[in-house]
């Protein structure tokens, strides 16, 4: 990430923060543009270039009636809801497929003995992103900030005994296509993941919540058949290892309040309004 995308990405996420905490006192365009020390005018237009609609609009997104609705209207059963979704109006983002093939207990236990892992850093919509993939999939997907080495060493610890190789695969590649604004037919992401048999589940679960959809704790895990399983659902969901390919940003709580995340309610909270800004039909 260049200096100056990094600082447009600091911009956005210190003006999304703004908008998250005094969204019910409905701050004008001006308000905002001066928490963020910029003009109205290039305000407006960095953010629509990002976000692809108006600050205003995506302030709709971020408020927790927005998100009690989102939560009302979804299909009854998540495993119902449609892969298929509306990008830019009339255009359709095609089926992303993502295959989950869990380790072997041998793999797990020799902490990734064996494997070749490749991984390379590059940057997206939310900032800074560390990939990473065996033979068999993409393994590792995480948002850091500054700190390259710091990001590396988190995945070391994941494949303690794996051999490591700083290469861009097709792999990273297709995977980084999901945060493409264009239109296009992505092909199969597989993942290859590192996880319990509950873990597994549960990250399954989440791959039915489609782009611009929410789900809850409680209905994830009515959703896995285990109803009362809502904490240890929430525990695994702050264990996925593969950020937006994954999308545990798209559980929230019940009653519409946005969460935590592992990499940052700031970020979460940006990636929900990106997913509804390209989703939200055009009236």
């Amino acid at each position: 990430m260049t200096e100056q995308q990094q600082l447009n990405y600091e911009r956005i996420a210190g003006a999304i923060q703004y908008m998250s905490s005094h969204f019910k006192e409905q701050p004008t365009l001006e308000d905002i543009a001066r928490h963020i020390h910029l003009s109205p005018f290039h305000f407006q237009k960095l953010f629509t270039e990002w976000a692809g609609t108006s600050p205003k609009k995506f302030m709709q997104y971020l408020s927790i009636e927005y998100a009690k609705k989102l939560l009302k209207n979804q299909a009854p059963r998540l495993s119902d809801a449609a892969y298929e979704t509306g990008l830019s109006g009339s255009s359709r983002l095609h089926d992303l497929f993502i295959s989950i093939e869990g380790m072997t207990p041998a793999e797990y236990r020799d902490g990734g003995k064996n494997l070749l892992i490749q991984y390379s850093f590059a940057a997206c919509p939310f900032g800074n992103i560390l990939t990473a993939s065996t033979a068999k999939g993409i393994c590792h997907l995480s948002f850091y900030e500054d700190q390259q080495q710091e990001a590396l060493s988190a995945l070391k610890k994941r494949f303690p005994l794996a051999a490591f190789a700083e290469c861009v695969n097709s792999m990273h590649t297709q995977a980084l296509q999901v945060f493409s604004h264009k239109p296009s037919i992505l092909p199969d992401i597989k993942l290859h993941l590192k996880g319990s048999p509950f873990q597994l589940k549960v990250w399954q679960a989440l791959l039915q919540i489609p782009m611009g959809g929410l789900s809850t704790y409680g209905r994830l895990a009515g959703e896995i058949e285990n109803p009362a399983a809502a904490r240890a659902v929430g525990t695994a969901i702050g264990s996925n290892p593969v950020a937006f390919l994954i999308p545990c940003h798209r559980v929230i709580q019940a009653s519409g309040i946005i969460g935590g995340y592992m990499w940052g309610r700031e970020r979460k909270t940006a990636i929900l309004g990106w997913e509804a800004a390209h989703t939200e039909p055009v009236p």
